[in-house]
């Protein structure tokens, strides 16, 4: 019985490799809720973006990328995306993309409205061509996480 729930936390509702106590959410992005900012405006949070291997990435102030230390705290809400969707012919297109985002942003100003951790995802997927696109955006972002992400148990 307790290798079955094992299993069941380390599958989180399905996604495999999943494994919330650790912080692993590999091929995911990640989204957990900003202090006031998101209690008076729900759909807004901050965002990461998990590697294949799970390590959470996020652009978390000015000239600085996070790596497993989320700047508002563990994720909440994660999206699984399907790796096999990536446009490229690189055996590593997901972690790659994912670390030249991540070093684009450790070059950059961080800015509310404007370029923020929503723009460093968008970015990485534009990079990797996620669903053969590079128009990710916030705006996009933000529905698909709203209408995708589910709750981490």
């Amino acid at each position: 019985m307790a290798e079955a729930e094992a299993k069941m936390k380390q599958f989180n509702g399905g996604g495999a490799g999943l494994d919330a106590e650790r912080g692993r959410f590999p091929y995911c992005v990640v989204w957990t809720p900003i202090p006031v900012l998101t209690w008076l405006f729900p759909i807004i949070g901050h965002m990461g973006i998990c590697t294949s291997t799970g390590v959470i990435r996020d652009f978390a102030g000015p000239y600085f990328v996070s790596e497993d230390n989320m700047a508002f705290g563990k994720p909440v809400k994660y999206w699984k995306l399907d790796p096999s969707k990536v446009y490229s012919t690189s055996p590593n297109a997901w972690d790659t993309a994912v670390h030249d985002a991540s070093e684009e942003y450790k070059h950059r100003m961080h800015n509310l409205c404007c370029d923020n951790c929503h723009s460093h995802v968008a970015l990485a997927l534009n990079l990797m061509r996620y669903d053969n696109s590079t128009s990710w955006n916030m705006v996009k972002l933000c529905f698909f996480s709203l209408l995708y992400g589910k709750y981490v148990r």
